[in-house]
């Protein structure tokens, strides 16, 4: 087959390296310097498996930023980011309905998929303002520095649509999946339920996180064990022993955004629960900078601002949101990030050499806990138990 993958973030990247090893697959993205990156088989994103591909795996993968790549693609897949705008109060999916626009000038016979996320009913909406039927919804389900190997494994394959173009797509995906895995359930069903299907299923991880930094934060005003605490209920096989590692609040590329898609989607629909968990996340970051801040700190050194460990996204990290409120209190912030070029973030200094950062920091306080810092153990806050995300 000849796919055009439209996006070289997370999921573009990683649903490239998965087809191209079958399929003649070309990455279309705007930024030349990423084009040029994956040309040389660099990835411009972190992620050990795709980097392992790109050295190791024969692949049939070429980038560029010219439309001549819409010509003759059977699928067109569209991985453009579709960010929360705060003034209408849902996802901008201006790149989308861009990408499918200028792709059908070029080729209107091929089948679209949206693999970007989406507000429910927008893959409708889409096609009648098109009037092209072949255009389908497919939600991923991928985790930041590990999307290849979600790609690989998927947990299920969830297509918006059951027509033969649609069955033709899942096919491409469970056939370039881990052989060893045979089992992976294939759901079809409308794009509209497909759409549901993304955004409930992050709205309930991050209300597993909200409930578990509420118990926490329970715990710690009570002087209780949080960690005991989680152990003895997360023994139940109806809970279990996984997402319950109490953190400075939910963040990265989905689930802040996603969880505001669907409390919009909710307008008109009695709801409690979708709604506290949106709130739930700003509660436990005022929480997490009350603490600190009565602390009384002179400097506050803030250990790494990406969302978490193997990401090289800093984007709407919660570790972020702490810092905002602390810094409204006047106390001095500085950042050790080695991923951050710029020496200021936010008007606070960023220092790339550790020892001084550790120096210079009264308090240091870290989302995540890194063995490079256990040396100074009691300068560090952090609500990380288990070591895990």
């Amino acid at each position: 087959m000849k796919i055009t993958v439209v996006g070289a973030g997370y999921v573009g990247l990683s649903l490239s390296a998965l087809l191209s090893r079958n399929n003649e697959v070309t990455i279309l993205d705007i930024n030349k310097s990423k084009v040029d990156q994956i040309n040389n088989k660099i990835p411009p994103i972190d992620d050990k498996d795709i980097d392992f591909f790109f050295k190791n795996k024969k692949l049939n993968l070429y980038a560029t930023s010219s439309e001549e790549a819409y010509h003759d693609s059977d699928f067109i897949i569209v991985c453009t980011p579709t960010n929360y705008d705060i003034d209408s109060s849902e996802f901008d999916v201006t790149s989308v309905e861009t990408v499918i626009g200028e792709s059908l000038k070029v080729n209107k016979k091929a089948t679209i998929i949206i693999k970007s996320t989406v507000p429910v009913g927008f893959t409708e909406k889409i096609k009648k303002k098109f009037s092209k039927e072949n255009i389908f919804f497919s939600p991923e389900f991928l985790r930041e520095g590990s999307a290849l190997k979600d790609n690989l494994n998927p947990s299920r394959i969830i297509v918006g649509g059951d027509s033969k173009e649609a069955k033709l797509f899942a096919d491409l995906l469970l056939e370039n999946a881990d052989k060893s895995n045979p089992l992976i359930p294939i759901e079809y069903m409308s794009s509209s339920e497909a759409e549901a299907v993304k955004l409930f299923a992050n709205t309930y991880l991050a209300m597993r996180i909200a409930y578990f930094n509420e118990l926490d934060s329970y715990c710690e005003i009570h002087n209780l064990d949080t960690k005991k605490v989680i152990k003895g209920i997360s023994h139940d096989t109806r809970i279990g022993n996984y997402y319950n590692n109490p953190s400075f609040g939910y963040g990265g590329y989905c689930l802040p955004k996603d969880t505001q898609q669907l409390l919009k989607n909710y307008d008109n629909v009695p709801n409690n629960l979708i709604k506290a968990i949106v709130e739930s996340n700003t509660t436990r970051k005022d929480f997490i900078a009350d603490s600190i801040i009565r602390k009384n700190p002179k400097t506050v050194g803030i250990y790494r601002i990406i969302m978490k460990n193997g990401s090289d996204n800093f984007r709407e990290s919660a570790i972020q949101g702490v810092m905002k409120r602390i810094k409204a209190k006047g106390i001095k912030i500085i950042i050790y990030e080695p991923l951050m070029k710029e020496k200021y973030f936010f008007n606070s200094i960023v220092i790339n050499d550790l020892n001084e950062f550790k120096s210079l920091s009264s308090l240091i306080i870290a989302n995540r806990i890194s063995s490079e810092i256990l040396d100074v153990k009691e300068k560090i806050y952090t609500r990380d138990l288990f070591n895990k995300d």
